[in-house]
């Protein structure tokens, strides 16, 4: 079964654009990586400045071999300085609600 990411990160005030420069490279990265379905960046509209990170994966393989991608690891460091704290990360397991 596929396994999906949502992870949330707030940024800095007026650190966006910086943001999305980093994220940009990742996102394309991990695009190409075997065993990722789906791998997209969103913001809210509003209230707070959030991003979203939506994710699906092959399965937790692919979610480790991600996490030991040196994109993953670049943005990781970018993000450090940009984020307002740490990520709020959701791991969910699909339900199978077809009869």
């Amino acid at each position: 079964m596929p396994i999906k990411v949502i992870a949330f990160v707030t940024v800095k005030p007026g650190q966006a654009d910086a943001f999305e420069a980093a994220a940009a490279q990742a996102v394309a990265g991990s695009r190409a990586e075997t065993g990722v379905l789906h791998y997209d960046l969103w913001r809210e509209t509003d209230g707070e400045r959030r991003y979203v990170f939506n994710e699906l994966y092959t399965d937790e393989a692919a979610i480790e071999a991600h996490r030991g991608s040196d994109h993953y690891k670049a943005f990781g460091m970018a993000a450090r300085d940009l984020a307002a704290g740490r990520p709020e990360i959701h791991v969910l397991s699909a339900i199978d609600v077809a009869d």
